[in-house]
């Protein structure tokens, strides 16, 4: 059963994703002064069914990509309603409900979504 919809290519997710996906450098306050890599581990968003749970998630995005996943978080956003006037007079309505998955991969591993345009 497919529980991915799609790929979230917001410019909100492509800053998460290129912000995770930098080797991050930082010092560590001590006597000796050092400085610690933090490796990059990308992460990727996916509108996903509300059903989904994060294992068949983790499960479809390795079958879907060829990628190793660490991490999966979703988030839950409810519908919100809406209404507009029109000719006709007030129309009412509600945009549907969604959910929304972030997805950590392991490092080296990437995901291009424009590889086959």
């Amino acid at each position: 059963m497919a529980f991915v919809i799609k790929p979230l290519v917001t410019e909100k997710m492509t800053k998460i994703t290129d912000q995770s996906s930098e080797d991050k450098t930082y010092r560590v306050k001590s006597k000796k002064g050092e400085e610690r890599t933090k490796k990059a581990t990308p992460k990727y968003g996916f509108i996903v069914k509300p059903e989904a749970n994060k294992l068949e998630i983790k499960k479809e995005i390795e079958a879907l990509y060829n990628v190793t996943v660490i991490d999966v978080n979703t988030l839950r956003y409810a519908g919100k309603r809406s209404s507009r006037y029109t000719r006709a007079g007030l129309i009412r309505g509600q945009k549907p409900a969604y959910k929304k998955a972030i997805v950590t991969l392991q490092e080296g591993d990437s995901i291009d979504f424009y590889g086959n345009i």
